[in-house]
């Protein structure tokens, strides 16, 4: 086992944990916070002809005004399907089309959803940590196996601590993006 090994790991590591820090952005663009944003609805899988796809993919989303976004289909033809996703992503929001769009009114809201939803991000938060902490251990594994196959016991040592300092960075990151979507809910 050579330091490149050791190098190695670490690459594998950063990048998995750069995939959970991208996975939390995602769950926690969908999470409402009272006012209209696109990305609520923009990953959302729309049936078109017979295969899941991504509604930005099918439709220009945009946003009226603070509370209301619009869905402009590229074919009349989509509404229906566009509609049945929604209602079944079950986001809480009733889609109305007039013919042409959809237009989706985003409630105000109460005290309750907040802290649900606040609750909701700090989960998502919770379930990155995990995901992080998961690849953690597989790296540290990887260390443990150097160590054992030859690898300077003390440079092993020097690694783990770097492993540690890695996830603690992670998780970091990971309370930065909680506390800003807190305070994105919170604020009214």
């Amino acid at each position: 086992m050579t330091q490149e090994d050791i190098e190695e790991y670490f690459s594998i590591a950063k990048s998995s944990m750069d995939d959970s820090i991208e996975h939390l952005e995602k769950e926690l663009a969908r999470i409402s916070t009272g006012k209209a944003n696109p990305n609520l609805v923009g990953g959302l899988m729309v049936d078109y002809y017979g295969s899941p796809t991504p509604m930005s993919q099918v439709a220009n989303l945009s946003v009226a005004d603070a509370r209301t976004i619009t869905i402009q289909p590229w074919e009349k033809s989509m509404i229906g399907p566009i509609e049945r996703a929604i209602f079944e992503a079950n986001l809480g929001v009733t889609p109305q089309n007039d013919g042409t769009m959809v237009r989706i009114s985003i409630p105000p809201l109460t005290e309750d959803r907040r802290k649900q939803l606040v609750k909701a991000a700090k989960d998502k938060g919770e379930d990155a940590k995990v995901s992080i902490r998961s690849v953690r251990k597989d790296l540290m594994d990887g260390i443990k196996k150097a160590v054992k196959d030859g690898y300077p016991e003390d440079a092993g040592k020097r690694a783990e601590d770097e492993a540690q300092k890695l996830v603690k960075s992670y998780e970091a990151k990971v309370d930065a993006h909680i506390e800003h979507k807190e305070g994105d809910i919170l604020t009214i």
